[in-house]
C-alpha cells in the first residue's frame, strides 16, 4: 500500500504550470550548479510574480524534493531502464515527491508533469503512473528517510538507533517559524543558546562567529555591548545589516578570523562555531548531500582552534560558551574531552535544563525534543578574578 502524506491545501486543485516550472528550474540548478536551495529559492521567488499560495507551493516542492532526493530516486529508478538527463531526473523526483510525500492525486501529478516533460513526456507519464500504483518497498531505513548512508550510520552510532531515527524524521519536516519580539526570525534552539550565554547589561561580549547575527542581536537586547565578527567580510556586513534592521544599536561588527580575534578582553565569549550542520538539515535541504565524513574531522580541528582562542579572549572569572548546530560526537563530546585535558583553567558551568539533555559537561538538544534545530552547548568559566 502506498503511503500518502497528510491532506494539504494543494491537493484539491491543479497548480499553474508557472509554479511547477519555477520549482523544476530551481531543482535543476541545485543539482547541476550546486546552488544552495535556501538561498536560491527566495531569490527566484522575489523575481517571480506568483500569488502567495503558489510561492509556498514552490518552496515545498523544492525543499521537500531536495530533502527526499534519495527516497524519490528509489521510487523512480525501479521503473527506469536508461540514463536520465538532469531535467528529466528532477522532474521525476518532483513527481514522486508529490505522489508519495504530499499525497497529491495521481491525475494531477501525472498531467502537470507530462506538460513539463518535453520530449521525455511519454517516459515521464509511464514512470509516474507506475510510481503511483506501486508500494515503495524500501530497501533500508537510510533510503526511506533519504539520508546518505554515512550520515545515517554516524547518527545511529552517536545517538542510538531510536533517537537517531526520530531526529532524522523530524529533520525531514519543514521547520516551525519563530519570530522574536523585534521581528527577527530565529529557531528556539538558537534563542535558548543566546540566553544561555547569560549576557548582562553593560558587559562586553564577543561573538566571534556571528553571522547572520541572530545570537548577537539577542545578547545586545539584554543590554550587553556585543562585538560580532565573521571571517568573511560579506557575512560581517550581513550581521551589521540585520542588527540595523532590528534596531540593535549595541552591536559593533568586524571582519576577522575567530582564531585570531582583533579584540581585547571580553566578559563573555560566544564561539558559535562552523560545523557539519547535522542538526539543521531541515533548514538546509541540500546540505545532507554536500557534507562528507572528511568535513567532520576538518571542522572539529577548526572548532578546537576557535574555542582555544575564545577561551584566551575571555577575562579571568568570565565565561566562554561553545555551541554547534550538529549532533556528532566528534564536534560535541569529543571537543569537551579535549578541552578538559588541555585547558585546566576552564571550569564547566551548569548546563541548561530540559528540553536539553546533559551530554558530557555540556548539553545536547535533539530536534524531536521540542521541534527545534539540533544543538549542543558547553559553558565554561575561566579561573581567576
Amino acid at each position: 500500500m502506498r503511503t500518502r502524506g497528510a491532506t494539504n491545501a494543494w491537493e484539491t486543485e491543479l497548480k499553474p504550470d508557472r509554479a511547477r516550472t519555477l520549482a523544476l528550474d530551481a531543482l535543476v540548478r541545485v543539482d547541476e550548479d550546486r546552488a544552495y536551495a535556501n538561498l536560491l529559492v527566495p531569490a527566484m521567488l522575489q523575481r517571480a510574480t506568483l500569488p502567495e499560495r503558489d510561492r509556498g507551493f514552490v518552496t515545498e516542492l523544492v525543499y521537500g524534493t531536495t530533502r527526499m532526493r534519495r527516497a524519490c530516486d528509489w521510487l523512480v529508478d525501479r521503473f527506469v531502464k536508461r540514463e536520465l538527463d538532469v531535467r528529466t531526473r528532477n522532474l521525476l523526483r518532483m513527481g514522486a515527491y508529490q505522489l508519495h510525500f504530499m499525497g497529491t492525486p495521481a491525475y494531477a501529478v501525472v498531467s502537470t508533469s507530462v506538460e513539463l516533460g518535453g520530449r521525455a513526456s511519454r517516459l515521464v507519464e509511464a514512470v509516474l503512473r507506475r510510481v503511483a500504483d506501486a508500494d515503495p518497498e524500501w530497501p533500508d531505513d537510510a533510503t526511506r528517510l533519504s539520508y546518505p548512508g554515512w550520515i545515517f550510520d554516524h547518527l545511529v552510532d552517536d545517538l542510538g538507533r531510536d533517537d537517531a531515527i526520530a531526529a532524522m524524521e523530524t529533520m525531514n519536516k519543514a521547520p516551525t517559524v519563530h519570530e522574536r519580539a523585534d521581528g527577527y526570525v530565529q529557531d528556539l534552539a538558537s534563542q535558548w543558546t543566546a540566553e544561555y550565554v547569560g549576557a548582562q547589561a553593560g558587559e562586553r561580549v564577543a561573538d566571534v562567529c556571528a553571522a547572520p547575527g541572530g545570537k548577537a542581536t539577542a545578547m545586545a537586547e539584554a543590554g550587553a555591548f556585543v562585538a560580532a565578527g565573521d571571517l568573511r567580510p560579506n557575512r560581517a556586513v550581513r550581521v551589521r545589516d540585520n542588527a540595523a534592521r532590528v534596531g540593535a544599536q549595541r552591536v559593533a561588527t568586524f571582519a576577522g578570523d575567530g582564531r585570531r580575534p582583533p579584540l581585547r578582553t571580553a566578559d563573555r565569549v560566544l564561539v558559535d562555531a562552523p560545523c557539519s550542520g547535522l542538526g539543521v538539515l531541515r533548514r538546509r535541504p541540500d546540505a545532507r548531500w554536500r557534507i562528507t565524513p572528511a568535513d567532520v574531522d576538518d571542522l572539529a580541528s577548526l572548532q578546537r582552534d576557535l574555542l582555544g582562542a575564545g577561551a584566551d579572549l575571555v577575562r579571568p572569572g568570565g565565561t566562554v560558551v561553545y555551541s554547534v548546530c550538529t549532533l556528532t560526537n566528534a564536534e560535541t563530546r569529543a571537543i569537551d574531552e579535549w578541552l578538559s585535558e588541555t585547558r585546566p583553567d576552564l571550569v564547566a558551568e551548569p548546563p541548561p535544563g530540559p528540553p536539553w539533555d546533559p551530554f558530557g559537561r555540556g548539553a545536547r538538544l535533539l530536534p524531536q525534543a521540542a521541534d527545534t534545530d539540533g544543538m549542543y552547548v558547553l559553558g565554561l568559566q575561566r579561573k581567576g578574578r
